[in-house]
């Protein structure tokens, strides 16, 4: 009688350890995905969101208008680089208010302002990049895992028998594979997501830097009227 060596019989054949690899490694995959779309979403709302505001910075003659649009959330501010203007001109008003203050000063003032606010941006895309890159990381060897426990069963149960035959291995090491499919399947997509986003968050940080230096050079120059 031939075994059935379907993916469905190999899984609920496997052994409780295989089992348990398998579970883990399916949840990992799922949380992988949730995390992949999620992410996905949010830098493309982020990469929108810094291209209208830096249309709206540009068109702008007075930056005193487009602060109170800001603050009166009349643009979009949840990511990009409204938050870092709004940290960076509303101290830049602040130490004005207040008088005898140098320029530099003054200048000092918004610059820490605006890498505090692009600190807590950074920490916000990369919100739930580690968890990709520990299941990228981990999911593999979790695999492994099952497969070596899975192949030792089938080599032990060989010591039971006077002849080994092909047909008596074969189960037990497919269903030991499977382990590994599903680890590399768990361990595939959170890779390439974590080097895409990766990426696309490094942009965004450069981009953020370089608003950042633009707009220091505008607020040096009102800083000295």
């Amino acid at each position: 009688m031939e075994s059935d060596l379907s993916i469905g019989s190999l899984i609920l054949g496997a052994s409780f350890l295989v089992k348990l690899v398998m579970v883990l490694l399916f949840a990992a995959s799922v949380i992988s995905w949730g995390v992949i779309f999620s992410k996905r979403s949010y830098l493309k709302k982020a990469r929108e969101q810094i291209a209208v505001f830096e249309n709206e910075f540009w068109s702008c003659k007075d930056l005193t208008v487009l602060y109170e649009r800001v603050t009166a959330n009349d643009l979009p501010k949840t990511a990009g680089l409204a938050l870092i203007f709004e940290a960076g001109f509303g101290e830049f008003v602040r130490l004005r208010k207040q008088g005898g203050i140098e320029a530099i000063e003054i200048l000092d003032g918004c610059e820490r302002s605006m890498k505090i606010s692009l600190s807590k941006e950074l920490e916000t895309l990369e919100s739930d990049l580690p968890t990709l890159a520990t299941i990228g990381s981990v999911s593999p060897y979790v695999g492994l895992l099952g497969t070596v426990w899975g192949i030792m069963n089938s080599f032990q149960a060989l010591g039971n028998v006077h002849q080994a035959t092909l047909a008596m291995v074969a189960p037990g090491i497919s269903e030991a594979l499977v382990a590994t499919a599903m680890g590399l399947f768990a361990a595939i997509p959170a890779v390439v997501a974590f080097n895409r986003y990766s990426t696309a968050i490094d942009q965004i940080y450069g981009r953020s830097e370089l608003f950042i230096e633009e707009f220091l050079a505008i607020i040096r120059r009102q800083a000295k009227e």
